[in-house]
């Protein structure tokens, strides 16, 4: 098991592991807030009628060649995890655990979530890892409900959000206890000092034939030794800090205790370009939003 890096040297561990540990980020009322709120979003949810797509990071991945998908980086969408429904595609489990994620701007829509994302403490935790002019980009609320939480494969998130040169963070806040039992994360410590992407994956936006955006998915990240992963179990209300490079994973929650997170990704603005190719584009409706001055 990982051992935690105490808050004061979070940092230092950060530069050399590619992840770092802040406990005692959110108090346990701010992340009770958090998921109040995540249940007002999700009580007015009607499953018959919502668009149904499923979540999935290995296999056939729905999401990618869905507009649904697409088109969610200035908005509130629902994904599904793959095991709610059956066959006929009937719900199978509660409404309220069938959910994987909700994405992709809740730090903008919704104010409890817009509070802590552009808060204090976020910002500090920005500074310390030297960012000029940082801008979150995207958001999501991740169930990993009991028992259907599905796993997440090992990947780095540079594949998915590219830039050049890369200066992508990913802020991962527990809001349960995250444990090896529920899914907490694993790492490779050290894998994000790699000279550029594992396998060349990227996932990659592209015209279709009959003009519609698609995406597709390039290279592959090549068997790693599952020993070289280590689990990071937190508790709830620390924050997690995650280098754009570094390889990660998390196993499917096969226990009776959710595994609830707010996760958002922050970029460094300055003297750096984002990929035309992502399928994650700034709108007009919600650019990226500078983090210092909201």
């Amino acid at each position: 098991m990982e051992t935690k890096n105490s808050n004061g040297d979070w940092f230092e561990h950060f530069q050399k592991n590619g992840y770092a540990v802040i406990e005692s980020f959110a108090t346990e009322s701010e992340c009770d807030e958090l998921k109040e709120a995540i249940h007002k979003v999700t009580d007015s949810l009607d499953v018959e009628k919502e668009h149904r797509i499923t979540f999935s990071t290995r296999g056939q991945q729905q999401h990618i060649s869905d507009d649904y998908f697409l088109t969610s980086g200035d908005k509130i969408r629902y994904f599904f995890e793959k095991l709610a429904f059956n066959e006929e595609g009937d719900l199978v489990v509660p409404k309220d655990q069938s959910l994987n994620k909700i994405g992709h701007a809740l730090h903008w829509h919704n104010e409890v979530f817009r509070s802590i994302s552009f808060s204090d403490k976020m910002k500090s935790v920005a500074k310390t890892l030297g960012l000029v002019d940082p801008a979150i980009i995207q958001s999501m609320y991740i169930f990993k409900n009991p028992r259907v939480g599905a796993e997440v494969c090992p990947h780095q998130d540079s594949s998915f959000l590219h830039m050049e040169p890369m200066k992508l963070f990913g802020v991962w806040l527990a809001v349960d206890d995250a444990t090896e039992e529920n899914g907490c994360l694993h790492f490779i410590p050290g894998s994000h000092l790699t000279d550029g992407l594992y396998g060349n994956r990227r996932m990659l936006r592209y015209t279709k034939e009959d003009g519609h955006i698609g995406l597709k998915l390039t290279g592959e990240i090549p068997e790693m030794e599952s020993t070289l992963y280590k689990p990071v179990p937190v508790k709830k209300g620390s924050l997690v800090i995650i280098h754009g490079m570094v390889m990660h994973k998390s196993e499917p929650n096969k226990s009776a205790n959710p595994r609830n997170a707010y996760t958002l990704h922050l970029i460094e603005q300055q003297h750096t370009k984002w990929s035309d190719l992502n399928w994650l584009q700034p709108t007009d409706d919600l650019p990226f939003t500078p983090l210092y001055t909201n």
